[in-house]
């Protein structure tokens, strides 16, 4: 476990996020490689930051006065380049200038911390090769660059693959214990292939995510399509549960790997993993939230999910079932998880979104 030193006394915390950061083993990331949300977080108590398509577009939106005229000198610098080469490169220095941000956190942990994520094309999401290969090259963009692999089938090779090479993986698009278990025994295997070679381990800081909110979510859309009835609290509590359930096993099998909680949308998603091992990859507008709230901020990891409510859920709900049981999916059943699927959708459409940003500024609109 993380060792917290030199703790300011509790007067100089800065808000709830800036105590739990200096009073337990939990980091904290902004959930966004915004110039501005990032310094935001870091200044209370971030350690790490994370990006995906639908980000990046957001991004832009916010800060496209930074960007524009960089956008435009890429377009020029590369004048042969396809509007999907552009959009790479453009996401690609979002991604370094974030990583720029976290570098002091970086070379202070020793690179255990200060990473920022990126994620690989969604559209490789059946294909380990591109995968790792596009891993590979992220890897190489900044000493602090952590690569995201989506938790499909495919994913699962790369993940083992790409660790074996030396990359940081953040195991992305999961929702499941049966994910993240097969995410962690993938990164041991390239971890031990590693160590068989005599290569470094010690510096390498894998993560898993766990998106609590988009199984929440989901789980919301199967009541609704299903006709299940059921207390719709009990709703916000799926992913809590999923997530202390895959956070207790990590615990007991000593697992090389951190997990993190990701997809906010309720104080839970925060409060409920306070005082745990892991990461908390909040956006920046619960950052706020929680930071003007009057949440405790009190270790609650160990605190299991009440057991009348977590015996409600799967008993009505398969899908929860399948998500909370170690052996309710096999990776082979991965890709065809509804969560997986309208995931994958959103970031490739998403994704969409982001090269129609770069092809306005390729081909101007002559009607405009």
């Amino acid at each position: 476990m993380n060792q917290i030193s030199n703790r300011p006394s509790p007067s100089s915390y800065k808000s709830p996020l800036h105590e739990m950061t200096c009073t337990t083993c939990t980091d904290l990331w902004n959930d966004s490689c915004s110039q501005e949300e990032l310094s935001y977080a870091i200044e209370h108590g971030a350690v790490g930051a994370t990006t995906n398509p639908v980000i990046v577009g957001n991004v832009l939106k916010k800060e496209m006065l930074l960007w524009s005229d960089r956008i435009h000198e890429i377009i020029r610098e590369n004048r042969t380049a396809t509007e999907d080469e552009i959009t790479w490169k453009v996401i690609e220095e979002l991604a370094v200038k974030g990583a720029q941000q976290l570098l002091p956190a970086f070379e202070r942990h020793q690179g255990k911390k200060g990473r920022l994520s990126i994620q690989t094309n969604p559209k490789y999401f059946l294909n380990a090769d591109r995968i790792v290969k596009q891993a590979q090259y992220f890897h190489t963009l900044a000493p602090n660059m952590q690569v995201k692999i989506p938790v499909s089938s495919a994913g699962i090779q790369a993940i083992e693959e790409a660790t074996y090479l030396g990359v940081n993986i953040n195991a992305t698009v999961s929702f499941s214990v049966p994910q993240a278990v097969a995410v962690a025994e993938a990164v041991e295997r390239g971890l031990k292939r590693r160590e068989a070679e005599g290569q470094d381990v010690e510096s390498m800081a894998p993560v898993c995510t766990i998106m609590v909110g988009r199984i929440d979510d989901w789980l919301r859309v199967v009541t609704e399509r299903d006709d299940i009835i059921t207390d719709p609290g009990y709703l916000n509590y799926a992913g809590v549960a999923i997530m202390k359930k895959a956070y207790a096993l990590y615990q007991e099998r000593g697992y090389r790997i951190r997990l993190l909680s990701a997809a906010y949308r309720c104080h839970m998603h925060w409060s409920e993993f306070i005082g745990g091992d892991l990461i908390v990859s909040i956006p920046y507008e619960w950052q706020i939230r929680f930071n003007h709230s009057d949440v405790p901020v009190a270790p609650r990891i160990d605190v299991p999910v009440d057991a009348a409510i977590v015996d409600e859920l799967q008993r009505k709900i398969y899908d929860f079932r399948r998500a909370y049981e170690i052996d309710g999916m096999t990776p082979a059943e991965f890709d065809s998880f509804g969560p997986n699927r309208r995931t994958l959708r959103q970031f490739l459409a998403g994704y969409q979104s982001l090269v129609q940003v770069i092809r306005d500024r390729m081909i101007p609109n002559p009607d405009a």
